[in-house]
């Protein structure tokens, strides 16, 4: 008769382990590869990120640096009294003669390229860069402002044409009142040039269509010798770039992405780009394009993937040599597989025991504990009521009724004791004062301010010559007149002075010595039924307020022993006054230290 032997235990822990583990071995070799990619990738795009960065701010100091050199040449030019007189005459010739040379040296030292002399009445007297177009009357945001201001006004602008210009725009004011207006400007396509060989970037300057016309534009490209693309992309026009061409890559699809806020890569020839972009904002605040930036990042690719590979060979070695091991040590796995078993079982019911061992000990603890509480509470309570059985038989005897009484006090008031100071035990107070100088503490909280106030209403600042050191808690007061500033601000109309002052002062009620901080607006004010409710919970008279900022400055105050006044009138502003103690009120756990 023939028999089948049972196949051996540890062929059956082979196949039953081995393979899963190879796959677990691969799956992290996978996981491995795609960190180090990861990594790879937030490290470029921190970088362009930074990159990006560093384009914004050098253009945004070129920008500021040749302003100031074209305002140092228009100062300079404003000193000249003949063309002043010319400029006030509407003298073509005269001015012509009088500027034409500045002009050609700033064109070829500075690289101005546009001149404008205007009359008051902003009609185009004189232009040097094109002195055949003049009469015309121009409309431009820098001009409007520089006329509305009667200072001068600086900013980026696009042409109809698709120049993007610096202009400086500066009134001229002499002994006979206001002369015309002096502007000079340049093209900002040198700037492209500089940023990119500083940073090593290569720079494309897109312009939004929506404020182009395809005519205009192709007529200032042949009038300009440039070599701008139109056609690339639907709704930005390509005006400049540090590349000889544009990378083919860059289509319609990478730059929507790059819009929506992204980063994209591209191959342009042997070379692998990695682009993002910067806006570009005219002096009006239009989003008028934007800059392109495209770092090359070739070798840095070439280099990670290098050692990609390197990595994942070694590691494939070390998988292998794993594996290996793991095949071997299987074969011992099974001889010693009941062994650990019976251990681990052991072991477990051991664990068991003292997790129930622990349990024991806890509920025996929280036991003494409530023993203990109950001992405390007992005894004097014991004594209370025999106290009382004692006082009710010698209810005909006062003296003896009136001892047994105050017994009976003062063992109720041993537990009252006793139960505060548990309750002490577990309260936590969040009340920190200190001395504090209320000047920096106020300019701190004008910067916030101002920096979350859209419209940058002006602030003024009113203190005692003497420094004001005040014991309060710095975060909630700052808290509170930082509420009083945004109350003034929502209730004044149009650009409204905000006043802060503080004063040493009384207490007029206590007549204790103390300081008085107050905000002044001079906006809307209150009628005398909303300047009774300000300082209840939940009452506003904004559609989209929540009726707590007063409240909330009313609460911090009583919290420093101090007193909240508000004085209005309907039409002429508010003032919002905060009298604070000299010294801090004492502080929960100074009344603990007390009890």
């Amino acid at each position: 008769m023939s028999t089948v032997s049972a196949p051996r235990r540890p062929q059956r822990v082979k196949a039953k382990f081995f393979v899963p583990f190879a796959i677990a071995l691969l799956f992290i070799l996978l996981v491995f590869a795609v960190a180090i990619y990861s990594v790879e990738r937030r490290v470029r795009d921190q970088d362009l990120a930074e990159r990006s960065a560093a384009v914004a701010k050098l253009f945004a100091q070129k920008l500021d640096k040749d302003t100031n050199l074209m305002l140092a040449a228009m100062r300079a030019l404003m000193t000249n009294q003949a063309m002043e007189g010319a400029l006030r005459a509407g003298d073509r010739q005269q001015l012509a003669a009088q500027a034409g040379d500045l002009f050609q040296r700033l064109r070829r030292e500075h690289r101005i390229t546009h001149f404008y002399l205007t009359s008051p009445a902003l009609i185009n007297i004189l232009r040097l860069h094109s002195p055949d177009k003049h009469g015309d009357h121009i409309a431009r945001v820098t001009l409007d402002r520089a006329q509305a201001r009667q200072l001068a006004v600086h900013g980026l602008e696009l042409g109809s044409m698709g120049t993007l210009t610096l202009r400086l725009v500066m009134p001229w004011q002499g002994a006979g009142g206001l002369a015309g207006y002096v502007e000079i400007g340049e093209e900002i396509e040198h700037l492209i040039d500089e940023i990119s060989q500083s940073l090593a970037v290569d720079l494309v300057v897109l312009v939004d269509k929506h404020y182009l016309q395809e005519a205009q534009w192709q007529r200032g490209q042949t009038l300009m010798q440039r070599q701008g693309d139109w056609a690339r992309f639907t709704s930005h026009a390509a005006l400049a770039q540090t590349t000889a061409a544009l990378p083919a890559a860059l289509d319609e699809r990478r730059l929507a992405g790059l819009l929506a806020g992204g980063t994209t890569e591209i191959r342009d020839g042997e070379r692998a780009l990695h682009l993002a972009l910067v806006p570009l904002d005219d002096i009006a605040g239009r989003r008028i394009g934007h800059l392109v930036v495209m770092r090359d990042i070739s070798a840095l690719a070439s280099t990670v993937r290098w050692s990609l590979l390197a990595v994942l060979g070694v590691s494939l070695l070390a998988a292998a040599g794993v594996l290996g091991v793991f095949y071997l040590a299987l074969e011992r796995v099974e001889r010693d597989y009941r062994r650990q078993h019976d251990l681990e079982h052991q072991l477990l019911h051991l664990d068991t025991e003292h997790r129930r061992i622990l349990q024991i000990e806890k509920l025996s603890a929280l036991g003494t504990m409530v023993g203990g509480i109950a001992h405390q509470l007992n005894n004097p309570l014991v004594g209370v009521v025999n106290l009382a059985q004692l006082a009710e038989r010698e209810a005909d005897v006062p003296v003896r009724v009136r001892e047994l009484l105050g017994e009976i006090r003062s063992a109720g008031a041993d537990c009252r004791a006793f139960v505060k100071r548990m309750l002490v035990f577990s309260k936590v107070s969040s009340f920190e004062g200190k001395p504090t100088e209320m000047a920096a503490l106020i300019e701190e909280t004008v910067l916030l301010f101002r920096q979350a106030e859209s419209r940058h209403l002006p602030v003024t600042i009113d203190l005692e010559e003497v420094a004001a050191v005040i014991t309060v808690d710095p975060v909630l007061i700052r808290h509170a007149l930082f509420n009083l500033l945004l109350n003034a601000a929502q209730a004044t109309d149009g650009d409204g002075e905000i006043r802060i002052t503080l004063r040493r002062e009384d207490d007029p009620e206590r007549g204790l010595p103390g300081w008085t901080l107050a905000v002044t607006d001079h906006g809307r004010g209150m009628a005398p039924a909303v300047l009774e409710k300000v300082f209840v919970p939940f009452f506003t008279t904004r559609s989209d307020g929540t009726g707590l900022g007063l409240p909330v400055v009313q609460h911090v105050v009583l919290l420093h022993n101090g007193q909240i006044t508000a004085h209005s009138e309907p039409g002429r502003g508010t003032r919002i006054a905060i009298w604070l103690p000299g010294t801090l009120p004492a502080t929960p756990s100074t009344e603990r230290e007390n009890a």
